[in-house]
Protein backbone atom coordinates (compact mmCIF):
# COMPACT_ATOMS: atom_id res chain seq x y z
CA UNK A 1 0.00 0.00 0.00
CA UNK A 2 1.25 3.40 -0.83
CA UNK A 3 -0.16 5.51 1.88
CA UNK A 4 -3.50 6.88 3.25
CA UNK A 5 -3.06 10.13 2.12
CA UNK A 6 -2.99 9.07 -1.77
CA UNK A 7 -6.23 7.04 -1.06
CA UNK A 8 -8.04 9.86 0.48
CA UNK A 9 -6.85 12.72 -2.27
CA UNK A 10 -8.33 10.07 -4.80
CA UNK A 11 -11.31 9.07 -3.34
CA UNK A 12 -11.66 13.28 -1.98
CA UNK A 13 -10.80 14.45 -5.85
CA UNK A 14 -11.92 12.08 -8.88
CA UNK A 15 -10.96 14.68 -10.95
CA UNK A 16 -7.26 13.07 -10.76
CA UNK A 17 -8.41 10.27 -12.70
CA UNK A 18 -9.43 12.56 -15.37
CA UNK A 19 -6.43 14.81 -15.32
CA UNK A 20 -4.40 12.18 -15.58
CA UNK A 21 -5.94 10.62 -18.75
CA UNK A 22 -6.11 14.74 -20.17
CA UNK A 23 -2.97 15.26 -19.62
CA UNK A 24 -1.95 12.21 -21.27
CA UNK A 25 0.08 10.75 -18.45
CA UNK A 26 -2.25 7.40 -19.05
CA UNK A 27 -4.47 6.13 -21.50
CA UNK A 28 -7.94 4.39 -21.29
CA UNK A 29 -6.17 1.16 -21.92
CA UNK A 30 -3.77 1.48 -18.78
CA UNK A 31 -6.42 2.84 -16.89
CA UNK A 32 -8.91 -0.02 -17.15
CA UNK A 33 -5.71 -2.54 -16.41
CA UNK A 34 -5.39 -0.53 -13.21
CA UNK A 35 -8.95 -0.63 -12.35
CA UNK A 36 -8.65 -4.68 -13.03
CA UNK A 37 -5.76 -4.79 -10.63
CA UNK A 38 -7.72 -2.42 -7.95
CA UNK A 39 -10.59 -4.99 -8.61
CA UNK A 40 -8.48 -8.25 -7.95
CA UNK A 41 -5.71 -6.83 -5.15
CA UNK A 42 -8.70 -4.62 -3.12
CA UNK A 43 -5.53 -1.58 -4.04
CA UNK A 44 -6.26 2.10 -4.37
CA UNK A 45 -5.99 3.27 -7.86
CA UNK A 46 -2.96 5.07 -7.57
CA UNK A 47 -1.26 2.64 -5.83
CA UNK A 48 -2.40 0.11 -8.84
CA UNK A 49 -1.03 2.70 -11.35
CA UNK A 50 2.45 2.95 -9.62
CA UNK A 51 2.76 -0.93 -9.82
CA UNK A 52 1.75 -1.32 -12.94
CA UNK A 53 5.00 1.70 -13.81
CA UNK A 54 2.24 3.24 -15.70
CA UNK A 55 2.77 6.52 -13.61
CA UNK A 56 6.03 7.18 -11.47
CA UNK A 57 6.04 8.23 -7.71
CA UNK A 58 7.20 12.26 -8.28
CA UNK A 59 4.29 12.73 -11.13
CA UNK A 60 1.76 11.48 -8.98
CA UNK A 61 3.49 13.34 -6.26
CA UNK A 62 2.42 16.64 -8.28
CA UNK A 63 -0.73 15.96 -9.06
CA UNK A 64 -1.11 15.38 -4.99
CA UNK A 65 0.67 18.51 -4.00
CA UNK A 66 -1.51 20.61 -6.15
CA UNK A 67 -4.39 19.10 -4.96
CA UNK A 68 -3.45 18.98 -1.13
CA UNK A 69 -1.29 22.47 -1.30
CA UNK A 70 1.61 20.90 0.44
CA UNK A 71 4.94 20.18 -1.00
CA UNK A 72 6.12 16.74 -2.26
CA UNK A 73 9.37 14.66 -1.54
CA UNK A 74 10.93 11.79 -2.84
CA UNK A 75 12.87 10.60 -0.33
CA UNK A 76 14.37 7.92 -2.90
CA UNK A 77 17.62 8.22 -3.90
CA UNK A 78 18.03 11.60 -1.76
CA UNK A 79 20.88 12.34 0.63
CA UNK A 80 19.13 12.32 3.92
CA UNK A 81 20.98 14.74 6.32
CA UNK A 82 21.37 11.31 8.75
CA UNK A 83 21.97 13.34 11.80
CA UNK A 84 19.09 15.49 11.53
CA UNK A 85 16.79 12.54 10.70
CA UNK A 86 18.45 10.31 13.86
CA UNK A 87 16.89 13.32 16.07
CA UNK A 88 13.59 11.28 16.51
CA UNK A 89 13.73 7.90 17.60
CA UNK A 90 12.92 4.94 15.36
CA UNK A 91 9.67 4.38 17.12
CA UNK A 92 8.30 7.63 16.83
CA UNK A 93 9.72 7.86 13.29
CA UNK A 94 7.64 4.07 12.42
CA UNK A 95 4.68 5.04 14.73
CA UNK A 96 3.87 8.03 13.08
CA UNK A 97 5.29 7.63 9.62
CA UNK A 98 7.34 10.74 9.90
CA UNK A 99 10.94 11.50 9.38
CA UNK A 100 12.84 14.68 9.97
CA UNK A 101 15.27 14.72 6.38
CA UNK A 102 16.83 18.39 6.46
CA UNK A 103 17.57 21.79 8.19
CA UNK A 104 17.39 24.95 6.66
CA UNK A 105 18.57 27.83 9.00
CA UNK A 106 15.97 27.75 11.67
CA UNK A 107 13.60 25.22 9.84
CA UNK A 108 13.48 21.74 9.87
CA UNK A 109 11.88 19.93 6.55
CA UNK A 110 10.10 16.45 7.60
CA UNK A 111 8.39 13.58 5.60
CA UNK A 112 4.81 12.48 6.54
CA UNK A 113 2.05 10.77 5.15
CA UNK A 114 -0.27 13.41 7.18
CA UNK A 115 0.80 16.62 6.67
CA UNK A 116 -2.46 18.08 8.05
CA UNK A 117 -1.43 15.61 11.29
CA UNK A 118 -1.66 18.98 13.38
CA UNK A 119 -1.41 17.21 16.41
CA UNK A 120 2.06 15.51 15.88
CA UNK A 121 3.67 18.92 14.06
CA UNK A 122 3.03 20.84 17.19
CA UNK A 123 4.59 18.16 18.72
CA UNK A 124 7.77 18.11 16.94
CA UNK A 125 7.78 22.03 17.33
CA UNK A 126 8.09 21.56 20.96
CA UNK A 127 10.77 18.57 20.69
CA UNK A 128 13.23 20.52 18.46
CA UNK A 129 12.00 24.20 19.65
CA UNK A 130 11.87 25.26 15.85
CA UNK A 131 9.91 25.80 12.85
CA UNK A 132 8.97 22.66 10.74
CA UNK A 133 7.95 22.16 7.47
CA UNK A 134 5.81 19.01 6.49
CA UNK A 135 5.85 17.48 3.12
CA UNK A 136 3.85 14.74 1.38
CA UNK A 137 5.48 11.86 1.09
CA UNK A 138 4.38 8.12 0.20
CA UNK A 139 4.09 5.49 3.26
CA UNK A 140 6.39 3.12 1.29
CA UNK A 141 9.10 5.91 0.19
CA UNK A 142 9.01 6.85 4.04
CA UNK A 143 8.97 3.20 5.03
CA UNK A 144 12.25 2.51 2.99
CA UNK A 145 13.73 5.86 4.09
CA UNK A 146 13.25 5.04 7.87
CA UNK A 147 14.87 2.09 7.42
CA UNK A 148 17.81 3.05 5.66
CA UNK A 149 18.26 5.82 8.45
CA UNK A 150 17.96 3.44 11.26
CA UNK A 151 19.74 0.45 9.73
CA UNK A 152 21.03 -2.73 11.34
CA UNK A 153 24.70 -1.88 10.61
CA UNK A 154 24.48 1.25 11.94
CA UNK A 155 23.52 -0.34 15.38
CA UNK A 156 26.13 -3.36 15.24
CA UNK A 157 28.48 -1.06 14.36
CA UNK A 158 27.95 0.99 17.37
CA UNK A 159 27.04 -2.12 19.54
CA UNK A 160 30.71 -3.74 18.42
CA UNK A 161 32.98 -0.75 19.37
CA UNK A 162 31.34 -1.39 22.95
CA UNK A 163 32.13 -4.98 23.14
CA UNK A 164 34.82 -5.54 25.98
CA UNK A 165 38.09 -7.31 24.95
CA UNK A 166 37.76 -10.09 27.07
CA UNK A 167 35.45 -11.23 24.08
CA UNK A 168 38.94 -12.16 22.10
CA UNK A 169 39.78 -15.18 24.01
CA UNK A 170 35.86 -16.22 24.58
CA UNK A 171 36.80 -20.06 23.55
CA UNK A 172 38.51 -20.36 25.93
CA UNK A 173 35.53 -18.93 28.70
CA UNK A 174 34.13 -20.81 31.38
CA UNK A 175 30.39 -21.20 30.98
CA UNK A 176 30.07 -18.43 33.79
CA UNK A 177 32.18 -16.04 31.62
CA UNK A 178 30.13 -16.49 28.94
CA UNK A 179 26.89 -16.41 30.59
CA UNK A 180 28.22 -13.09 31.77
CA UNK A 181 29.45 -11.94 28.38
CA UNK A 182 25.77 -12.94 26.80
CA UNK A 183 24.74 -10.38 29.40
CA UNK A 184 26.49 -7.51 28.32
CA UNK A 185 25.01 -5.00 27.20
CA UNK A 186 27.03 -4.45 24.18
CA UNK A 187 26.74 -7.92 23.35
CA UNK A 188 22.76 -7.74 23.98
CA UNK A 189 22.25 -4.45 21.98
CA UNK A 190 24.34 -6.10 18.77
CA UNK A 191 21.82 -9.53 19.28
CA UNK A 192 18.73 -6.59 19.33
CA UNK A 193 20.24 -5.13 16.38
CA UNK A 194 20.48 -8.37 14.51
CA UNK A 195 17.07 -9.35 15.31
CA UNK A 196 15.44 -6.19 15.00
CA UNK A 197 17.19 -5.75 11.61
CA UNK A 198 15.43 -9.02 10.04
CA UNK A 199 12.03 -7.79 11.48
CA UNK A 200 12.20 -4.50 9.80
CA UNK A 201 13.57 -6.02 6.58
CA UNK A 202 10.83 -8.62 6.12
CA UNK A 203 13.69 -11.34 6.45
CA UNK A 204 12.36 -14.83 6.59
CA UNK A 205 15.34 -16.13 7.75
CA UNK A 206 18.71 -15.28 9.78
CA UNK A 207 22.05 -16.97 9.31
CA UNK A 208 25.04 -16.10 11.84
CA UNK A 209 27.92 -18.55 9.98
CA UNK A 210 31.39 -18.66 11.20
CA UNK A 211 34.36 -18.30 8.74
CA UNK A 212 38.00 -18.42 9.00
CA UNK A 213 38.41 -15.20 9.51
CA UNK A 214 34.76 -13.26 10.19
CA UNK A 215 31.31 -13.95 10.86
CA UNK A 216 29.08 -13.74 8.15
CA UNK A 217 25.35 -11.99 9.11
CA UNK A 218 22.81 -12.81 6.58
CA UNK A 219 19.56 -12.24 5.86
CA UNK A 220 16.75 -14.22 3.51
CA UNK A 221 15.08 -11.79 1.93
CA UNK A 222 12.68 -13.04 -0.86
CA UNK A 223 13.98 -16.33 -1.08
CA UNK A 224 17.65 -15.60 -1.41
CA UNK A 225 20.11 -14.57 0.90
CA UNK A 226 21.97 -11.44 1.06
CA UNK A 227 25.00 -10.25 3.28
CA UNK A 228 23.91 -8.20 5.93
CA UNK A 229 27.46 -7.15 8.21
CA UNK A 230 30.30 -9.27 9.41
CA UNK A 231 31.19 -9.84 13.01
CA UNK A 232 35.06 -10.18 14.30
CA UNK A 233 35.31 -13.91 14.52
CA UNK A 234 36.35 -13.44 18.48
CA UNK A 235 32.57 -12.51 19.63
CA UNK A 236 31.14 -15.45 18.23
CA UNK A 237 31.16 -17.29 21.53
CA UNK A 238 29.32 -14.36 23.07
CA UNK A 239 26.58 -13.63 20.87
CA UNK A 240 25.96 -17.50 19.90
CA UNK A 241 25.21 -17.76 23.83
CA UNK A 242 23.26 -14.80 23.79
CA UNK A 243 21.15 -16.38 21.18
CA UNK A 244 21.10 -19.84 23.63
CA UNK A 245 19.92 -17.93 26.43
CA UNK A 246 17.22 -16.16 24.40
CA UNK A 247 15.71 -19.46 23.44
CA UNK A 248 16.57 -21.35 26.71
CA UNK A 249 19.22 -23.34 25.20
CA UNK A 250 22.26 -25.20 27.15
CA UNK A 251 25.15 -22.70 26.76
CA UNK A 252 27.64 -25.36 27.54
CA UNK A 253 26.92 -27.72 25.00
CA UNK A 254 28.64 -26.68 21.97
CA UNK A 255 29.21 -29.74 20.49
CA UNK A 256 25.87 -31.22 19.51
CA UNK A 257 22.86 -29.25 17.54
CA UNK A 258 19.91 -27.68 19.67
CA UNK A 259 16.89 -26.42 18.96
CA UNK A 260 14.76 -24.10 20.81
CA UNK A 261 12.54 -20.79 20.35
CA UNK A 262 11.76 -17.15 22.14
CA UNK A 263 9.53 -14.54 20.88
CA UNK A 264 10.25 -10.41 20.25
CA UNK A 265 8.02 -7.65 19.68
CA UNK A 266 8.74 -4.72 17.10
CA UNK A 267 8.10 -1.20 17.40
CA UNK A 268 4.40 -1.76 16.60
CA UNK A 269 4.11 -4.63 19.41
CA UNK A 270 3.96 -7.09 17.13
CA UNK A 271 5.02 -10.10 18.19
CA UNK A 272 7.49 -11.93 16.45
CA UNK A 273 8.46 -15.92 17.01
CA UNK A 274 12.13 -17.05 16.68
CA UNK A 275 12.94 -20.62 15.72
CA UNK A 276 16.32 -21.33 16.33
CA UNK A 277 18.72 -24.08 15.42
CA UNK A 278 22.07 -24.20 16.41
CA UNK A 279 24.84 -26.28 14.91
CA UNK A 280 28.32 -26.63 15.55
CA UNK A 281 30.53 -26.35 12.17
CA UNK A 282 34.36 -26.31 11.96
CA UNK A 283 35.18 -22.60 12.40
CA UNK A 284 32.18 -22.44 15.54
CA UNK A 285 28.88 -22.95 16.10
CA UNK A 286 26.39 -21.77 13.20
CA UNK A 287 23.07 -20.06 14.09
CA UNK A 288 19.68 -20.04 12.15
CA UNK A 289 16.50 -18.26 13.12
CA UNK A 290 13.44 -18.41 11.29
CA UNK A 291 10.93 -15.42 11.52
CA UNK A 292 7.97 -16.11 12.14
CA UNK A 293 5.01 -13.10 12.49
CA UNK A 294 2.42 -14.33 15.23
CA UNK A 295 -0.13 -11.77 14.53
CA UNK A 296 -3.08 -11.62 12.67
CA UNK A 297 -1.70 -9.98 9.59
CA UNK A 298 -1.95 -12.55 6.61
CA UNK A 299 -3.06 -11.59 2.75
CA UNK A 300 -6.07 -12.54 1.51
CA UNK A 301 -6.34 -14.81 -1.07
CA UNK A 302 -7.00 -11.72 -3.53
CA UNK A 303 -3.17 -10.72 -3.09
CA UNK A 304 -1.26 -13.66 -3.38
CA UNK A 305 -0.97 -14.45 -6.84
CA UNK A 306 -4.00 -15.86 -7.92
CA UNK A 307 -5.03 -15.18 -11.44
CA UNK A 308 -9.35 -14.46 -11.18
CA UNK A 309 -10.37 -17.91 -12.83
CA UNK A 310 -7.64 -19.79 -10.82
CA UNK A 311 -9.00 -17.94 -7.54
CA UNK A 312 -12.81 -18.56 -8.45
CA UNK A 313 -11.76 -22.19 -8.85
CA UNK A 314 -10.13 -22.44 -5.49
CA UNK A 315 -12.83 -20.56 -3.65
CA UNK A 316 -15.34 -23.53 -5.21
CA UNK A 317 -12.93 -26.09 -3.34
CA UNK A 318 -13.08 -24.80 -0.17
CA UNK A 319 -16.52 -23.68 0.12
CA UNK A 320 -17.46 -27.29 -0.10
CA UNK A 321 -18.43 -28.96 2.67
CA UNK A 322 -16.54 -32.36 2.88
CA UNK A 323 -13.89 -33.89 1.05
CA UNK A 324 -9.85 -32.70 0.99
CA UNK A 325 -7.62 -30.24 -0.97
CA UNK A 326 -4.03 -30.08 -0.88
CA UNK A 327 -1.53 -27.96 -1.86
CA UNK A 328 1.63 -28.88 -3.10
CA UNK A 329 4.85 -27.47 -3.40
CA UNK A 330 8.69 -27.85 -1.80
CA UNK A 331 9.60 -26.08 1.14
CA UNK A 332 9.46 -22.47 1.49
CA UNK A 333 6.72 -22.25 -1.55
CA UNK A 334 4.28 -20.52 0.41
CA UNK A 335 1.88 -23.60 1.22
CA UNK A 336 0.98 -22.56 4.62
CA UNK A 337 0.23 -19.21 3.40
CA UNK A 338 -2.49 -19.97 1.08
CA UNK A 339 -3.66 -22.54 3.58
CA UNK A 340 -4.05 -19.48 6.41
CA UNK A 341 -6.08 -17.90 3.86
CA UNK A 342 -8.43 -20.06 3.18
CA UNK A 343 -8.96 -20.49 6.51
CA UNK A 344 -9.34 -17.03 6.62
CA UNK A 345 -11.89 -16.55 3.62
CA UNK A 346 -14.53 -19.70 5.19
CA UNK A 347 -14.29 -18.94 9.09
CA UNK A 348 -17.01 -17.54 10.45
CA UNK A 349 -18.81 -18.56 13.91
CA UNK A 350 -21.13 -20.98 13.07
CA UNK A 351 -18.15 -23.62 12.53
CA UNK A 352 -15.50 -25.45 13.80
CA UNK A 353 -11.93 -24.92 12.40
CA UNK A 354 -9.28 -26.85 13.96
CA UNK A 355 -5.80 -27.08 12.84
CA UNK A 356 -2.72 -29.14 13.71
CA UNK A 357 0.53 -27.30 12.51
CA UNK A 358 4.76 -27.87 13.15
CA UNK A 359 4.62 -25.21 13.98
CA UNK A 360 1.71 -23.10 14.60
CA UNK A 361 3.15 -19.50 12.45
CA UNK A 362 0.23 -17.98 12.53
CA UNK A 363 -2.15 -17.23 15.20
CA UNK A 364 -6.03 -17.04 13.92
CA UNK A 365 -8.46 -15.47 15.84
CA UNK A 366 -11.42 -18.14 15.99
CA UNK A 367 -9.65 -21.13 15.08
CA UNK A 368 -8.39 -23.85 17.20
CA UNK A 369 -5.02 -24.63 16.56
CA UNK A 370 -2.93 -27.61 17.86
CA UNK A 371 1.25 -27.62 17.87
CA UNK A 372 2.81 -30.93 17.23
CA UNK A 373 5.17 -32.00 20.09
CA UNK A 374 6.23 -35.75 19.35
CA UNK A 375 8.08 -35.49 22.98
CA UNK A 376 4.57 -35.73 24.33
CA UNK A 377 3.65 -38.17 21.73
CA UNK A 378 1.32 -35.74 19.89
CA UNK A 379 2.17 -36.16 15.98
CA UNK A 380 0.45 -35.43 13.36
CA UNK A 381 -1.15 -38.74 13.38
CA UNK A 382 -2.10 -38.71 16.77
CA UNK A 383 -3.40 -35.32 16.57
CA UNK A 384 -5.72 -35.88 13.90
CA UNK A 385 -7.32 -38.81 15.50
CA UNK A 386 -8.23 -36.45 18.69
CA UNK A 387 -9.52 -33.78 15.90
CA UNK A 388 -11.73 -35.63 14.11
CA UNK A 389 -13.82 -36.23 18.04
CA UNK A 390 -14.23 -32.55 18.42
CA UNK A 391 -16.68 -32.49 16.31
CA UNK A 392 -14.80 -30.44 13.63
CA UNK A 393 -16.36 -29.05 10.78
CA UNK A 394 -13.14 -27.83 8.81
CA UNK A 395 -9.56 -29.70 9.80
CA UNK A 396 -6.05 -28.26 8.72
CA UNK A 397 -3.21 -30.81 8.77
CA UNK A 398 -0.14 -28.87 8.11
CA UNK A 399 1.52 -32.11 6.26
CA UNK A 400 0.95 -35.32 5.19
CA UNK A 401 3.98 -37.26 5.80
CA UNK A 402 3.39 -40.77 6.40
CA UNK A 403 0.07 -43.75 5.23
CA UNK A 404 -1.03 -43.08 8.61
CA UNK A 405 -2.05 -39.14 8.33
CA UNK A 406 -3.30 -39.88 5.32
CA UNK A 407 -5.36 -42.63 6.16
CA UNK A 408 -7.09 -40.32 8.54
CA UNK A 409 -7.45 -37.36 6.88
CA UNK A 410 -9.04 -39.38 3.52
CA UNK A 411 -11.52 -40.84 6.15
CA UNK A 412 -12.49 -37.59 8.08
CA UNK A 413 -13.24 -35.97 3.86
CA UNK A 414 -15.42 -39.35 3.23
CA UNK A 415 -17.30 -38.79 6.92
CA UNK A 416 -18.46 -35.23 6.04
CA UNK A 417 -15.34 -33.25 7.31
CA UNK A 418 -13.23 -30.50 4.64
CA UNK A 419 -9.89 -30.84 4.97
CA UNK A 420 -7.16 -28.73 3.96
CA UNK A 421 -3.75 -30.32 3.56
CA UNK A 422 -0.48 -29.79 2.41
CA UNK A 423 1.86 -32.22 0.59
CA UNK A 424 5.53 -32.27 -1.20
CA UNK A 425 5.29 -32.87 -4.91
CA UNK A 426 6.43 -31.13 -7.75
CA UNK A 427 2.90 -29.91 -9.44
CA UNK A 428 -0.57 -30.92 -8.90
CA UNK A 429 -0.81 -34.19 -10.81
CA UNK A 430 1.80 -35.75 -8.75
CA UNK A 431 -0.10 -35.41 -5.19
CA UNK A 432 -2.32 -38.02 -6.47
CA UNK A 433 0.38 -40.28 -7.10
CA UNK A 434 2.04 -39.73 -4.16
CA UNK A 435 -0.96 -40.71 -2.41
CA UNK A 436 -0.93 -43.80 -4.10
CA UNK A 437 2.82 -44.21 -3.65
CA UNK A 438 2.20 -43.91 0.14
CA UNK A 439 -0.24 -46.89 0.15
CA UNK A 440 -3.62 -44.85 -0.11
CA UNK A 441 -6.02 -47.16 -2.37
CA UNK A 442 -7.25 -45.59 -5.60
CA UNK A 443 -10.54 -45.50 -4.75
CA UNK A 444 -10.25 -43.50 -1.78
CA UNK A 445 -8.20 -40.46 -3.67
CA UNK A 446 -10.55 -40.50 -5.92
CA UNK A 447 -13.85 -40.38 -3.82
CA UNK A 448 -11.98 -37.69 -1.46
CA UNK A 449 -10.23 -35.06 -3.19
CA UNK A 450 -11.59 -32.28 -4.06
CA UNK A 451 -9.26 -30.64 -6.05
CA UNK A 452 -5.36 -30.10 -6.00
CA UNK A 453 -2.97 -26.53 -5.77
CA UNK A 454 0.47 -26.54 -7.07
CA UNK A 455 2.19 -23.68 -6.62
CA UNK A 456 5.75 -21.85 -6.45
CA UNK A 457 6.78 -18.18 -5.23
CA UNK A 458 8.48 -16.04 -7.60
CA UNK A 459 10.19 -12.66 -6.95
CA UNK A 460 8.72 -9.52 -8.15
CA UNK A 461 9.51 -6.44 -9.84
CA UNK A 462 10.49 -3.53 -7.50
CA UNK A 463 7.38 -0.85 -8.19
CA UNK A 464 9.85 2.03 -7.53
CA UNK A 465 12.37 1.33 -10.49
CA UNK A 466 10.08 -0.37 -12.53
CA UNK A 467 11.50 -0.08 -15.98
CA UNK A 468 9.82 -1.81 -19.17
CA UNK A 469 12.56 -3.08 -21.77
CA UNK A 470 13.13 -4.93 -24.84
CA UNK A 471 14.40 -8.69 -24.05
CA UNK A 472 16.67 -10.39 -26.02
CA UNK A 473 16.30 -13.03 -28.89
CA UNK A 474 16.70 -16.19 -26.24
CA UNK A 475 14.61 -14.66 -24.10
CA UNK A 476 11.93 -14.41 -25.94
CA UNK A 477 12.07 -17.75 -27.48
CA UNK A 478 12.51 -19.76 -24.38
CA UNK A 479 9.64 -17.90 -23.05
CA UNK A 480 7.33 -17.42 -26.46
CA UNK A 481 6.87 -13.96 -25.57
CA UNK A 482 5.52 -13.06 -29.02
CA UNK A 483 5.69 -8.85 -29.49
CA UNK A 484 6.02 -8.14 -25.50
CA UNK A 485 7.95 -6.25 -23.50
CA UNK A 486 9.39 -7.13 -20.45
CA UNK A 487 9.86 -5.46 -17.02
CA UNK A 488 13.10 -5.18 -14.65
CA UNK A 489 13.56 -2.80 -11.55
CA UNK A 490 16.94 -0.62 -12.22
CA UNK A 491 17.93 -0.67 -8.20
CA UNK A 492 16.16 1.86 -5.23
CA UNK A 493 16.51 2.05 -1.86
CA UNK A 494 12.92 0.86 -1.80
CA UNK A 495 14.63 -2.69 -2.89
CA UNK A 496 17.94 -2.93 -2.20
CA UNK A 497 19.60 -1.99 -5.24
CA UNK A 498 18.07 -5.26 -6.03
CA UNK A 499 15.46 -4.24 -8.55
CA UNK A 500 13.26 -7.03 -6.64
CA UNK A 501 10.87 -6.24 -4.19
CA UNK A 502 8.37 -9.29 -2.52
CA UNK A 503 6.95 -12.21 -3.65
CA UNK A 504 3.63 -13.88 -5.52
CA UNK A 505 2.84 -17.06 -6.59
CA UNK A 506 2.44 -18.82 -9.19
CA UNK A 507 -0.08 -21.76 -9.00
CA UNK A 508 -1.70 -24.35 -10.88
CA UNK A 509 -5.42 -25.43 -9.86
CA UNK A 510 -6.28 -29.36 -10.86
CA UNK A 511 -9.90 -29.78 -10.17
CA UNK A 512 -10.79 -33.34 -9.26
CA UNK A 513 -13.05 -34.07 -12.82
CA UNK A 514 -14.44 -37.92 -13.59
CA UNK A 515 -11.98 -38.31 -16.51
CA UNK A 516 -9.29 -37.29 -13.98
CA UNK A 517 -10.86 -39.64 -11.14
CA UNK A 518 -10.89 -42.48 -13.94
CA UNK A 519 -7.23 -42.00 -14.56
CA UNK A 520 -7.20 -42.28 -10.90
CA UNK A 521 -8.86 -45.63 -10.08
CA UNK A 522 -6.01 -46.52 -13.53
CA UNK A 523 -3.61 -46.06 -11.42
CA UNK A 524 -2.24 -43.95 -14.30
CA UNK A 525 1.57 -41.83 -13.94
CA UNK A 526 1.39 -38.29 -13.13
CA UNK A 527 2.58 -37.46 -16.65
CA UNK A 528 -0.69 -38.68 -18.39
CA UNK A 529 -2.87 -37.29 -15.13
CA UNK A 530 -1.31 -33.70 -15.96
CA UNK A 531 -1.47 -34.07 -20.08
CA UNK A 532 -5.19 -34.91 -19.05
CA UNK A 533 -6.01 -31.93 -16.66
CA UNK A 534 -3.88 -29.26 -19.17
CA UNK A 535 -6.60 -30.36 -22.19
CA UNK A 536 -9.52 -29.95 -19.49
CA UNK A 537 -7.98 -26.16 -18.90
CA UNK A 538 -5.34 -26.61 -15.82
CA UNK A 539 -3.15 -23.61 -16.63
CA UNK A 540 0.15 -24.88 -15.41
CA UNK A 541 2.37 -22.84 -13.37
CA UNK A 542 4.77 -21.92 -16.18
CA UNK A 543 2.00 -20.88 -17.99
CA UNK A 544 0.90 -18.77 -15.06
CA UNK A 545 4.97 -17.33 -14.91
CA UNK A 546 5.05 -16.67 -18.83
CA UNK A 547 1.75 -14.56 -18.21
CA UNK A 548 3.21 -12.32 -15.21
CA UNK A 549 6.43 -11.74 -17.45
CA UNK A 550 4.15 -9.78 -19.98
CA UNK A 551 1.90 -8.63 -17.10
CA UNK A 552 5.41 -6.88 -16.02
CA UNK A 553 5.01 -8.58 -12.58
CA UNK A 554 8.02 -10.60 -12.74
CA UNK A 555 11.39 -11.20 -14.79
CA UNK A 556 12.09 -13.95 -17.73
CA UNK A 557 14.85 -14.83 -15.37
CA UNK A 558 13.03 -15.41 -12.39
CA UNK A 559 10.93 -17.69 -13.81
CA UNK A 560 12.95 -19.39 -15.48
CA UNK A 561 15.42 -19.97 -12.08
CA UNK A 562 12.18 -21.49 -10.15
CA UNK A 563 9.69 -22.91 -12.61
CA UNK A 564 12.41 -24.38 -15.28
CA UNK A 565 15.17 -25.45 -13.11
CA UNK A 566 13.37 -28.83 -12.82
CA UNK A 567 14.64 -29.66 -16.28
Amino acid sequence: MYDEALAIEISKNPSLKAALLADGLIDEDQLRQAQERQAQTGAFLGEALLELGYVQPEVLGRYLQEGMGYPFVELTGMDIDMAVARTISERLARRKLILPFRAEGETIDIAMVDPLDLATLDELKARFRQQVRPFLAFSSDLTEAINRVFDVRHKAASALKDIPELASISNELSVDDLVGLAEDAPIVRLVNSIIQGAITGNASDIHIEPQEDDVRVRYRLDGLLYDQMSIPRNHLAAVVSRIKIMARLNIAERRRPQDGRFTALDEFEREFDFRVSVMPAIYGEKVVLRVLEKSNSLASLSKLGFFPDQQTAFEKMIHRPHGIVLVTGPTGSGKSTTLYAALQMINSPTMNINTIEDPVEYHLKGVNQIQVNPKIGVSFSTGLRTLVRQDPDVIMVGEIRDFETAEIAIQAALTGHLVLSTLHTNDAPGALVRLQNMGVEPFLISSAVLGVVGQRLVRTVCPGCRQQIEPSKEIREALDLGDAKISRGAGCSRCGKRGMRGRSATYEIMPMTDPIRDMVLDRRSGAELKELAIAEGMKTMRQVGRQKVIDGITTPEEIIRVLFAEE
